[in-house]
């Protein structure tokens, strides 16, 4: 009987002695919590699950009454104002006073036999017939009118403080008021007195806060240029008022040198001046001195003889 009790007994302590008894139970646990992990991982995904198709269902859209806006704003490229670019040609430049002298003389215009800068670009056709007009940008006509130097004028406002002028138009197509988009109709090149010498043309200009620019250097560029190129210029106007400023602190202290200089030139000369009178004073001071030494010893000596008796005084006594 007691070997029979013992055999179980011997059987398990057999099996503990085993060396992959003890790991196979360390992954038996592991593999369960694992499992217990998992799964309590996929049961909160499908309670997450399950609360977001319920606020799906229960969501309804509000409703505005504007409407949805890009989030960025594409600012459009400034275009030159004909439809058939290649047939285009400038004839007149703007005035560019940084320009060298050649291209300053291809921007004057001759008028009345006197040469006036050119604020704006000529553009005709190749063939020097007329053409369309477009609008450079989209924006609004604020001025439609009749110059009686410039022929047609048209006046459009665009945003950020811009517009651009057509001049010389032949047939206007536009009111004051309207609304035009970039490319639309605004006229036909024409003929005016000013520009008579340049035919059949347009006249176009561009200005940023009331400032005229070149309208060859933003062709084809966003109107975000104009700012930085006007940032660019007050930068640039401001380092030259600067360094003329200091050009003149700079000549008013050279000034002030050569007037002290000159001063203490003029000083020392007065000063060599008055040293010979000086000195002839003192010569003439010595003279005089030795002048009336000489009369005290003559005068000493005329004494002395008075008071001595003569020979002839001394015989009779």
């Amino acid at each position: 009987m007691t070997e029979e009790n013992n055999t179980p007994k011997n059987k398990w302590s057999r099996i503990f002695r085993k060396k992959w008894f003890f790991p196979a139970v360390y992954l038996t646990i592991a593999a369960l919590l694992l499992s217990l992990v998992v799964w309590y991982q996929n049961l909160g995904n499908q309670m997450n699950e399950a609360q977001d198709e319920e606020i799906a269902e229960d969501y309804t859209p509000v409703q505005h009454d504007r409407e949805a806006q890009p989030v960025v704003d594409q600012q459009e490229v400034i275009q030159m104002p004909v439809e058939n670019k290649d047939q285009a040609e400038i004839v007149t430049k703007y005035y560019d006073y940084d320009a060298d002298q050649e291209e300053q003389e291809e921007a004057l215009v001759v008028f009345n036999d006197r040469y006036y800068p050119s604020t704006g670009i000529d553009i005709a056709s190749a063939d020097g017939e007329t053409f369309d007009v477009q609008a450079s940008l989209s924006g609004t006509v604020t001025k439609v009118e009749e110059d009686p130097l410039l022929g047609n004028v048209v006046t459009l406002t665009h945003e950020n403080d811009v517009t651009t002028h057509y001049a010389s138009l032949g047939e206007v197509e536009v009111s004051a008021d309207d609304e035009v988009e970039q490319g639309d109709f605004l006229g036909t090149a024409g003929q005016n007195v000013f520009g008579k010498d340049n035919g059949i043309h347009v006249h176009f200009e561009i200005r940023k806060d009331g400032q005229d620019v070149n309208p060859e250097q933003f062709f084809n560029q966003s109107v975000s240029a104009l700012d930085e190129a006007l940032v660019e210029d007050t930068k640039a106007e401001d380092s030259g008022a600067e360094s003329d400023e200091q050009t003149e602190s700079d000549a008013n202290q050279e000034e002030d040198t050569e007037s002290e200089d000159q001063a203490s030139d003029k000083e020392s000369e007065s000063g060599e001046s008055e040293n010979p009178s000086s000195e002839e004073e003192s010569e003439s001071g010595e003279s005089d001195e030795s002048a009336d030494n000489d009369d005290e010893s003559m005068d000493e000596s005329d004494s002395t003889n008075n008071d001595e008796p003569s020979d002839s005084e001394t015989n009779n006594q």
